[in-house]
């Protein structure tokens, strides 16, 4: 089964910031965006080393009722965890852009949603659908968590995202 993209006409919505003061804060935000997430969804998760991606997904984990706990898929390139939608999580950190297209992600895609970090190297037809969070290092454990989506599911998941309480 071949997934369409789901809009053919982009509409760029400006960015939706949330603040983190914390790691649980970050993970609460993404357990947050958890309901609105579908198979077939895309998040792509950018942002420096340790600024919070993988605690995110931890969050969304636990949004989709996932009993396992979550761990960075450096080495491994893609952890899967079942819980109301399968979540793939994935992380491009060693892998270069020009790569990421052979790596099948279109057809992973279709057993689940993709959460993946520095989700920036994704093919291009992926991020267009893509709802796109940013993390910005502050202060401390302080972290701005900026979104924006193109077209698709992508808009569907920013208008969760933006209904979100700070």
């Amino acid at each position: 089964m071949k997934l369409e993209p789901r809009s053919s006409a982009p509409a760029r919505i400006p960015r939706s910031a949330r603040i983190s003061a914390s790691p649980e804060a970050t993970e609460r935000l993404g357990a947050a965006l958890a309901p609105a997430i579908e198979e077939g969804d895309v998040i792509a998760l950018s942002g420096a080393l340790g600024a919070g991606k993988t605690c995110f997904v931890s969050g969304v984990a636990r949004g989709l009722s996932v009993r396992t706990r979550v761990r960075s898929p450096s080495f491994t390139l893609i952890n899967e965890y079942r819980g109301r939608v399968l979540l793939l999580h994935l992380d491009l950190y060693r892998i270069e852009p020009m790569d990421a297209g052979s790596l099948g992600l279109e057809e992973q895609r279709e057993r689940g949603a993709l959460v993946v970090e520095w989700g920036e190297k994704l093919p291009g037809l992926l991020l267009e659908d893509a709802l796109h969070i940013a993390f910005e290092v502050e202060e401390g454990d302080t972290r701005v968590l900026s979104a924006d989506a193109e077209s698709g599911r992508g808009l569907a998941l920013l208008e969760a995202w933006r209904a979100i309480e700070s």
